[in-house]
């Protein structure tokens, strides 16, 4: 028998070695106060420096909103559908949390080296504790982009409790999307520089400025690649609910718990299985 047999078979592990499945989730979860915490650390943190602190975190997506709605509306003209300023505030609201996860999820492991290297814990506490994070500020938004919805004349409604099973589905989606990048930085570090100009290009096609169905009323064919998108489903979901006038294929529901479960599942799969090498390379 060897040396690392023996010590397997009294319980010691190889320093760094990946747990089983149960295990890491178990792990992960005792964790929970940890990951809330550097949530929580952080968001005060990013923000103490500014006079106005934490009220940037819906001033930003404000100040979006109405740029990118002025010159987007110039733009449109004829096209801009009667609830435009609408559109573009719950649009550039929900983009937020998703561009956010994409490129903060990214420098995670990378952002952390210092920690990785010289605590023991489950690695996915990182880009989970990102995620968290997003959550806070989202709920901030949330509140701030309803009242500005309820300014423009659109009573609540029961519709509107559809935003929660709604945002449940979008986080899951993208704490998938935040364990893939979290994972991918380690191994092409440039990916960070590259992030940013994904998420502009994204956003820019997402239909968050612009009603797809009017922009390419004479193009079905695009229409139906829309239909598949998790981002574009989620917002139009969130228009509908709040607002009640735009309409939406009820698969769209289906379609995006496809997607959160999907992403979910492999962002976590694809995380957890390069556990040992976080740190390292």
């Amino acid at each position: 028998m060897s040396q690392t047999a023996l010590a397997e078979q009294y319980g010691l592990h190889r320093v760094g070695a990946r747990p089983g499945l149960f295990s890491y989730l178990k792990q992960t979860w005792e964790r929970r106060d940890f990951i809330l915490s550097m949530a929580s650390f952080k968001m005060a943190a990013q923000n103490q420096e500014n006079r106005l602190g934490a009220a940037w975190l819906v001033l930003k997506p404000m100040l979006n909103a109405a740029i990118y709605g002025t010159i987007f509306g110039v733009i449109q003209q004829g096209n801009r559908p009667p609830d435009y300023a609408a559109l573009v505030v719950v649009g550039v609201f929900l983009y937020e949390f998703f561009s956010n996860s994409l490129i903060q999820g990214a420098k995670a492991i990378t952002g952390n080296r210092a920690l990785v290297q010289s605590l023991a814990f489950p690695r996915i506490a990182l880009p989970l504790a990102v995620v968290v994070e997003q959550v806070f500020s989202l709920m901030l938004s949330t509140v701030v982009m309803l009242v500005i919805v309820l300014a423009m004349g659109h009573w609540p409604t029961w519709n509107w409790l559809m935003m929660i099973p709604l945002l449940m589905l979008y986080t899951m989606f993208n704490t998938g999307v935040a364990l893939f990048t979290a994972r991918l930085t380690v191994h092409f570090r440039d990916l960070t520089q590259i992030l940013p100009f994904v998420s502009r290009l994204l956003f820019y096609t997402s239909g968050a400025l612009f009603d797809v169905t009017r922009i390419f009323a004479e193009h079905p064919w695009v229409i139906a690649v829309y239909d598949w998108h998790p981002i574009y489903q989620t917002l139009v979901i969130a228009r509908s609910s709040l607002t009640g006038t735009v309409s939406y294929d009820p698969m769209y529901w289906l379609y995006l718990g496809l997607w959160a479960v999907v992403a979910l599942v492999v962002g976590f799969t694809f995380f957890w299985v390069a556990e040992e090498r976080y740190g390292r390379d």
